[in-house]
């Protein structure tokens, strides 16, 4: 059974960085998609962007050339580097794969 975990989430002023980390646990991690999606507070979870087993990524046009996704798999890690950020990047993320769901991390952006 896979489990993720995120981490990273914090407070940050509009026009700064943080860095998301979603650790897995499991064998199989390597071989697997990765996801990235957030709910922001009284709005529908959102899907942010993703990567392949590969390295390949796409991300939403909300995050694109803001945020960039990487994958560590000797450590079972995904990364959401995120990039000037606004108040409007307020939420909680989360990532998934294969069906599975961490609990999430808040990111708050304030003005």
């Amino acid at each position: 059974q896979v489990q993720l975990v995120e981490s990273g989430g914090g407070l940050v002023q509009a026009g700064g960085s943080l860095r998301l980390s979603c650790a897995a646990s499991g064998s199989i991690f390597s071989r697997n998609a990765m996801d990235w999606y957030r709910q922001a507070p009284g709005k529908q979870r959102e899907w942010v962007g993703a990567i392949t087993p590969y390295g390949t990524t796409i991300y939403s046009d909300s995050v694109k050339g803001r945020f960039t996704i990487s994958r560590d798999n000797a450590k079972n890690t995904v990364y959401l580097q995120m990039n000037s950020l606004t108040p409007e990047d307020t939420a909680v993320y989360y990532c998934t794969s294969m069906n599975v769901w961490g609990d999430g991390t808040l990111v708050t952006v304030s003005s």
